[in-house]
C-alpha cells in the first residue's frame, strides 16, 4: 500500500476508534515511519479538498466521510496482489484451509463485521507477508483448476504492508476501500452495509 494511503487509514482509525481529530505532521511521520514531507505531501488532497483544516501547529480532520471516500479512490488492489489461482472450492472451504498467520480481506473479513452478510459471495481475498505464500500455495495446490484454467481467479492473496499489523483485523476502513475496489458485482450489495457501520 503506498504511503499516502497508510497516512488516510492512521487518521480514519484513530478517529473513529480513539475519536481524535487533531494531528500533527510530525506525530504522523513518527507513527508511520516515514517523512514528515512525506506526510505533507499525502494531506494535498485532504487540504485542497476541506477534509482537513491546517492550522500553525497541527491539522484537525473535518470530514471522516469524505477522507474515507478519497482513501478508497487513492486504494489499488493489483499493485498490492501477490498472486491469484482458480481454485475449485468454494470459499468456505478456501477459508478454512489458510494458515493462522493470513488475516482474512475483503468479503472474508466483511462476515466478521456484520451480523449478517447481505449476498453469498464465491471470491477470497486473503493478508499475507511474502514468507507466507508457499505454505498458502501448498494447502491449496489439488485444488488449482486444471481444466478451466481459462476462467478468471477466485483467490486472491494481497501483500501485508510494514503497519498492517498495527491496527484490528479486519480493519473496518480497509476493508471498506478494498471492497470499493473490487471488480465483482456483489461488491456493491455490500459497501452500504459498511458504511452503515462507519457512520
Amino acid at each position: 500500500m503506498n504511503k499516502k494511503c497508510a497516512v488516510y487509514r492512521e487518521i480514519l482509525y484513530q478517529k473513529r476508534v480513539h475519536g481524535q481529530i487533531r494531528f500533527t505532521q510530525k506525530e504522523l511521520a513518527s507513527t508511520l515511519g516515514i517523512s514528515t514531507s512525506t506526510v505533507f505531501n499525502a494531506l494535498k488532497s485532504a487540504r485542497d479538498t476541506s477534509i482537513i483544516r491546517v492550522t500553525g501547529r497541527f491539522f484537525v480532520l473535518q470530514d471522516y466521510r469524505k477522507l474515507l471516500y478519497l482513501f478508497a479512490t487513492e486504494r489499488s488492489l493489483i499493485k498490492d496482489m501477490m498472486f491469484s489461482l482458480r481454485l475449485e472450492k468454494g470459499s468456505f472451504d478456501i477459508e478454512a484451509a489458510m494458515p493462522p498467520a493470513i488475516a482474512f480481506g475483503l468479503y472474508s473479513a466483511t462476515q466478521f463485521l456484520l451480523s449478517a452478510m447481505p449476498t453469498e459471495y464465491d471470491h477470497v481475498y486473503v493478508y499475507a507477508d511474502r514468507n507466507t505464500c508457499a505454505e498458502i500455495r501448498d494447502r491449496v495446490r489439488v485444488w488449482v483448476s486444471k481444466k478451466n484454467s481459462g476462467l478468471a481467479p477466485n483467490f486472491f492473496v494481497i501483500e501485508k504492508d510494514p503497519l498492517f499489523s498495527r491496527y484490528p483485523q479486519p480493519l473496518l476502513e480497509q476493508v471498506f476501500a478494498d471492497i470499493w475496489n473490487a471488480p465483482e458485482w456483489y461488491a456493491k450489495d455490500i459497501l452500504p452495509k459498511l458504511e452503515e457501520l462507519l457512520s
